[in-house]
């Protein structure tokens, strides 16, 4: 029954028959519910705080970039779907503060997975994930992000491309997801400097401590 009643959904999800459903987590058969509309825009669903969505390559409060070039994250890649490629910093201009950056950097997001492996991988927390999943492409160009794309902004904010839907709130918590041994990630380390923040971006609550 359970078969039939997904059949029911995607029928009922057709513009003659009503259109603009959208189904929403397996309850012993899917469930579905009327999309309401924000400023002419359907209303998305709440995603968890922690949500694996669209990366970000991030800088620090000087405006350095985090990434070294180390290709840790396109090692640990169980999709293949990260190439990086590091270069010498300029001593005179340097782009980031070690001897190494990222000068190439692109994602391709028809194989990425949202594992969030990269993210654990990274030395720096140079790469970290938005809370965006709404985006589609028209072209295989489009889904292949490259270093301008990924690069937050000078206001540490991630840059809004024309095929993406970004909601308010979804550019905030981009280190939503650190390293368990991230000083970060203890509710004891409250106040303590750990890593540097990102223009004001990605600094997450610490988690409870266990009683």
């Amino acid at each position: 029954m359970g078969l039939l009643d997904g059949f029911l959904v995607t029928l009922r999800q057709h513009r003659f028959l009503g259109g603009e459903k959208v189904t929403t987590s397996y309850s012993g058969g899917r469930v579905f519910r009327k999309r309401k509309k924000v400023a002419g825009r359907d209303e998305k669903t709440d995603k968890p705080e922690r949500l694996h969505g669209r990366h970000v390559l991030n800088r620090y409060e000087d405006g350095m970039e985090k990434c070294i070039g180390c290709e840790l994250c396109a090692g640990v890649c169980p999709a293949k779907c990260i190439h990086v490629r590091g270069a010498d910093n300029d001593p005179n201009r340097p782009t980031s503060p070690g001897e190494r950056f990222g000068f190439v950097y692109e994602i391709n997001y028809l194989r990425c997975i949202h594992c969030d492996l990269c993210v654990e991988a990274c030395p720096t927390e140079a790469i970290t994930e938005s809370k965006l999943f709404e985006f589609s492409f028209t072209n295989r160009r489009d889904a292949v992000y490259t270093k301008a794309e990924l690069l937050v902004d000078d206001e540490g904010k991630p840059r809004q491309l024309p095929w993406e839907d970004w909601r308010e709130g979804e550019d905030l918590l981009t280190s939503g997801w650190m390293r368990a041994t991230s000083s970060a990630g203890d509710a004891k380390f409250v106040g303590e400097v750990g890593w540097s923040g990102e223009l004001g971006y990605g600094v997450r609550a610490a988690e409870s401590v266990a009683d």
